[in-house]
């Protein structure tokens, strides 16, 4: 049973894995437990030891990836490729906020039987919590995306996780190596391409142990927060969820189709895992040597293009993100009984599209930039403890959504670029 199960390819694995671990969340409880241990303490266990794993990966797999695809690019190249990756990203994260702003208007899931939803619910969530990591946020967040691309200190920012400015000096250090001709450059090469099979062959490792991991972390979640608590925003839930998979499943497969002219059904395939341990991870940055590994070896993408697109994306393209952003201010605004004018709506879309950039970086990144946005409609930030029952899950959703679209973006950008090969048959 065990061999059969082994021998399931990958993406197969992690799907059986997320299905036993709803069944599993729903059917106990986080006082579940045998001989004094709790089910739930093993399931922190094993979720928190897959999750070091993945980003233990992160910071050498970053800069080798990033580095050797820097010294294959040509001075012209790079500035090409440069405008294709940004223009996909802001394009496909405005597209993604545009089609959340018309689902919110369209169904309202704020006003509940013709009242603001506000008189219904209750603030049951932990506000003091929440505003505690978005105390002191605002404008000058945005900005400091600017900052966090220089470092002053790289090795600090690398241990700190600090992914713009480990990206921007690697952009620069392979950019500069790409220059070297004598023989310091051929050893410089080959030890990063050394670098990088070991940190292939590390992640493929880690794979290996992925649906355990998805199992413990996605268990976790359904038994702590169970479903009696999605009833009063059902409607807000769905919303989000609509405009999600419209997102996924309509406007980034026909980019797909009539852009990078591929199959959509392949590249989804191709993705799969990557898609599925996003979902469990609720992190595009600790799912990033997955999305690598996927769309190099299972999607056919060089390394030329997702060493440099992939690492960029996984930190500033946040299409779930941004989506959620706007959803979320626009349902608050529902709720508190406020009418908002078609210039206050094109504001709350600036600013999502913004901060879904700006503030990526900073932790619990989507509450911090709604907290922006509601300061700029003239809402209460305690507002945000409306949506705060649901937002653990769709941040699961909203995740899968980033990393799905990050991986879109070099399939199609590989394609523009003329590779070959991408997305055939034998790679997924």
């Amino acid at each position: 049973m065990i061999k059969a199960v082994t021998r399931l390819p990958l993406h197969w694995q992690i799907f059986a894995a997320l299905l036993l671990a709803v069944i599993v969340g729903l059917v106990t409880s986080p006082e579940t437990g045998f001989l004094g241990i709790t089910l739930l303490s093993v399931l922190s266990f094993f979720g928190t030891l897959f999750l070091n794993a993945l980003k233990m990966l992160i910071v050498p797999l970053v800069v080798a990836s990033i580095i050797t695809g820097m010294m294959e690019l040509k001075p012209n190249t790079l500035g090409r490729l440069g405008t294709k990756t940004l223009l996909f990203y802001m394009s496909s994260s405005l597209v993604a906020i545009l089609i959340g702003l018309l689902l919110v208007n369209v169904l309202q899931p704020g006003i509940v039987d013709g009242r603001p939803a506000l008189e219904i619910l209750t603030m049951t969530a932990d506000i003091e919590a929440v505003m505690e990591n978005v105390e002191g946020t605002g404008m000058g967040d945005i900005a400091e995306v600017f900052l966090r691309m220089v470092p002053a200190n790289v090795v600090s920012a690398a241990a700190e996780g600090q992914m713009l400015g480990l990206i921007f000096f690697s952009l620069l250090f392979g950019y500069f190596l790409s220059q070297l001709k004598d023989s310091h450059g051929s050893v410089q090469k080959d030890f990063w391409q050394g670098l990088l099979s070991i940190m292939i062959q590390i992640t493929n490792l880690v794979m290996k142990f992925a649906p355990i991991g998805v199992f413990a972390l996605v268990a976790k979640v359904i038994m702590q927060s169970g479903t009696e608590a999605f009833g009063p925003l059902a409607l807000f839930f769905a919303t989000v969820i609509m405009a999600l998979a419209l997102h996924i499943f309509v406007y980034l497969p026909l980019v797909l189709k009539f852009v990078a002219k591929v199959s959509p059904v392949l590249h989804f395939k191709a993705m799969m895992p990557a898609i599925l341990t996003a979902f469990s991870t609720s992190s595009s940055s600790a799912t990033l040597p997955i999305t690598l590994d996927c769309v190099e070896q299972r999607a056919g993408v060089s390394n030329r293009v997702s060493g440099f697109t992939l690492p960029l994306g996984a930190t500033v393209n946040m299409d779930g993100t941004a989506l959620y952003e706007c959803v979320a201010a626009m349902f608050i605004a529902q709720a508190y009984g406020l009418q908002l004018s078609l210039e206050i709506q094109f504001l709350i879309v600036l600013i999502a599209l913004l901060t879904s950039i700006g503030v990526a970086g900073i932790p619990s990144a989507s509450l911090v930039a709604i907290t922006i946005i509601l300061g700029a409609v003239g809402l209460p930030l305690e507002a945000i403890g409306l949506i705060l029952v649901v937002d653990r899950v769709l941040d699961m959703c909203r995740t899968s959504v980033n990393v799905f679209s990050d991986s879109c973006a070099a399939v199609t950008i590989a394609r523009l670029e003329g590779e070959d090969g991408v997305l055939q048959e034998k790679n997924g």
